[in-house]
């Protein structure tokens, strides 16, 4: 499936999240890479939101944290043209972008590697899901 939007700027706290130790560790085994720090923000069309609440169910790997004040976040696989990363779903209560926004981690600057910048037109491909 594929879900278009524009990057967006967002809140500038994920470098925190995506620099933990814990986030560090299980996104390399569990998706195969060390994050990049900081993620990608898209803002989906219309028509691309209307799939992101049952593909948010369709996430079947999940980052579980070691001390309780941090909370659980669900990940997709997706790729932007040919870098893969995911989409962090985080738990409900503590997110802080609109329904339409998604956040994207991957192994590189998405926006220095593919020289997009805020306004910008992309299109997220996203995987099929296994257990992991």
């Amino acid at each position: 499936m594929k879900l278009s939007g524009r990057v967006v700027s967002g809140s500038r706290k994920a470098s925190f999240f995506t620099q933990l130790d814990w986030v560090q560790e299980q996104c390399a085994t569990k998706l195969g890479f060390k994050p990049y720090p900081g993620t990608l923000n898209v803002e989906l069309s219309p028509e691309s939101v209307v799939h992101l609440r049952a593909l948010e169910k369709e996430a079947k790997t999940e980052f579980i944290p070691p001390d309780p004040k941090y909370c659980v976040a669900r990940l997709l696989s997706v790729s932007l043209r040919s870098i893969a990363g995911a989409m962090i779903f985080p738990a409900e209560d503590v997110r802080i972008h609109g329904k339409s926004i998604v956040e994207i981690i991957a192994p590189v600057g998405l926006k220095d590697v593919l020289n997009i910048e805020d306004g910008d037109q992309v299109t997220l491909t996203v995987a099929q899901e296994k257990e992991s």
